[in-house]
């Protein structure tokens, strides 16, 4: 039946212009088609597909038969499957290229990943052919193309091991190679001027900035040393090296956040043109992988290579934690061809200054990944490391402000003693670790923050590093020089620090011994029946314990207040030995 409509139709248009054919024709034509398709009549249509007499029936309409063919290429075990190949291939000469276009990209849409492999793997060369047929006339069209086929790869599952990489169990690595051949005449007319070349250009660079954030921005590239042959690391490489060949210049987008660039007038805004994580992404493959080296210039100097990387580290590590990896390594990347104490204040005048190392303190106080919390101290450090005493200085102020977190703050404190003992080395010249300028910074350290009814345990790492400060203070600085300040302040630190701390202790202690007496008398009256409770440390809650548990954390609370009480008399017995020398 089907088949016959097909044979009626085509006779009766035969004798008709392109032009006079009606809408039924053509949904008859699409139906019947479609249907002699699928009921594997493919040897019948591929015959009215070749006559001559058909040809111009067929660059009016045979685009729509495209559904039911490509159905058939992707499964390829259907008996049909040379015919079928062979209608598909006449109609991707013969069609008329827009409408080809059209049916190819209707038909490229999936949604599960292995559909969407195999229908790139079918469908880009076509497409590439297509493309190439419209000549000038392409720019609208390959954008809209690089669009879903971007669209589609990035919905692919990136290979997170080395193993998954070889393997290509998504087939995303397949996909990128793909999709690298795809659009290589295209990079080839812009270089040559040929066509509309600055259109295309132009929708050559939103493509490669797409895949710069999906998918090499969460892609984890792997070391040469770890994988020799990596698929994502080479397509990240023709990413970068289709920047260059389309005439973009990778340093001036690198250093985009800094750099006043001439407006492309008229066609995209800057925030679409040049995507923050995109742009980010690629100082990351420059510096960190070292991707087109040879074409990055090695004049610009570290500083500045850090102050325009900073605005890129602050883009990634504000973006969630599966992109901070790349933030981190970012960072210490430009941080180490810096030179040690060699940053200024002035410095710290830039937002992103102070809020990469707030991110990097989030991470370190709030991330579940071990390696990351580690890694993200070592950075941090190595940050510090960087900057000049006075750098230093208003650096350990602003994180003593904002940090609010006991193990960050203590972190600190244990930097600021550090840097006092360099100060107090004999020939040095640092005045912002000394005297007039260390006693603001001492008063920040030297204080409960709730004053007594501060809760030590929560506070224990700020309150022990404070105390070790104290006592390396009353240890190193004699009365008689006072080069720290400290004994001109000790009257002072007592009140707001030494008397407060010693009440703080004796409330603690007596809360706590308190609750252990009662717990272990409810342990006695209930001998037989385990009982659970629940404990709170500072103002996080505890998972439920037993009584035993209970009893241990009270002991080892109980056992911290000791702790902390004898670093307190130490310092106290030091202080009245020095003053009565």
């Amino acid at each position: 039946m089907a088949l016959e409509q097909l044979s009626d139709v085509v006779q009766r248009c035969q004798v008709l212009s392109d032009d006079g054919y009606a809408a039924e024709d053509h949904d008859v034509f699409t139906i019947a088609g479609r249907t002699c398709i699928e009921e594997g009549n493919s040897v019948q249509v591929l015959s009215i597909v070749l006559d001559e007499q058909n040809q111009d029936i067929v660059r009016s309409m045979g685009w729509n038969l495209l559904p039911p063919l490509i159905q058939v290429l992707l499964k390829k075990e259907d008996k049909n499957l040379p015919q079928c190949l062979a209608i598909f291939n006449h109609l991707l000469e013969t069609c008329r290229p827009k409408e080809l276009l059209i049916g190819l990209l209707e038909q490229l849409e999936q949604d599960d990943p292995d559909p969407i492999a195999e229908s790139l793997h079918l469908l880009l060369n076509p497409l590439q052919k297509v493309l190439l047929r419209l000549g000038s006339r392409k720019a609208s069209s390959l954008g809209m193309t690089l669009s879903s086929v971007l669209d589609q790869v990035a919905k692919l599952p990136l290979p997170h091991t080395k193993e998954q990489e070889e393997d290509d169990v998504f087939s995303l690595c397949r996909s990128c190679t793909e999709l690298t051949a795809f659009v290589r005449p295209f990079v080839h007319e812009v270089r040559l001027n040929l066509f509309n070349s600055s259109a295309n250009g132009v929708f050559l660079f939103c493509s490669c900035m797409q895949t710069l954030t999906r998918p090499l921005l969460e892609a984890q590239l792997k070391d040469p040393d770890t994988l020799p042959v990596s698929p994502l690391r080479n397509f990240a490489t023709e990413i970068l090296n289709t920047l260059s060949a389309i005439g973009q210049s990778l340093s001036s987008l690198v250093f985009q956040p800094l750099l006043k660039r001439k407006q492309a007038p008229g066609f995209l805004e800057e925030e679409v043109r040049y995507p923050k994580e995109s742009l980010a992404n690629l100082a990351h493959l420059v510096f960190v992988h070292h991707l087109a080296a040879d074409t990055f210039p090695s004049v610009f100097s570290p500083v500045f290579c850090l102050r325009c990387n900073m605005e890129h580290i602050s883009q990634l590590s504000s973006v969630f934690e599966g992109v901070f990896p790349i933030a981190q390594e970012l960072y210490e990347k430009s941080l180490v061809r810096v030179v040690d104490g060699s940053l200024p204040a002035d410095l710290l005048q830039i937002k992103t200054f102070l809020t990469v190392p707030q991110n990097l303190v989030k991470v370190m106080t709030m991330c579940q990944r071990h390696d990351l919390r580690t890694k993200g101290l070592k950075v941090l450090q190595l940050s510090i490391d960087k900057f000049d005493t006075g750098a230093k200085y208003y650096f350990f102020q602003y994180m003593l402000k904002t940090s609010r977190h006991s193990g960050v703050e203590g972190y600190i404190i244990k930097n600021i003693r550090n840097q006092i003992d360099v100060a107090l080395q004999p020939g040095n010249s640092n005045t912002w670790f000394q005297g007039v300028h260390l006693l603001p910074l001492l008063r920040k350290v030297l204080i409960l923050p709730d004053g007594p009814e501060t809760d030590l345990l929560q506070y224990l790492d700020r309150v022990m590093e404070s105390l070790n400060l104290l006592r390396y203070l009353v240890i190193r600085d004699k009365v008689t020089e006072n080069q720290t300040g400290i004994w001109t302040e000790l009257y002072k630190v007592e009140d707001t620090f030494m008397k407060p701390l010693r009440v703080g202790l004796n409330m603690s202690r007596a809360h706590y011994e308190r609750e252990l007496h009662d717990t272990v008398e409810t342990k006695k009256s209930k001998a037989k029946e385990e009982s659970i409770l629940s404990v709170a440390v500072g103002d996080e809650k505890l998972p439920n314990m037993t009584s035993d548990s209970h009893v241990q954390a009270l002991h080892s609370a109980l056992h911290t207040f000791d702790m902390i009480e004898s670093v307190l008399v130490r310092i106290e017995e030091l202080v009245e030995v020095k003053e009565n020398l």
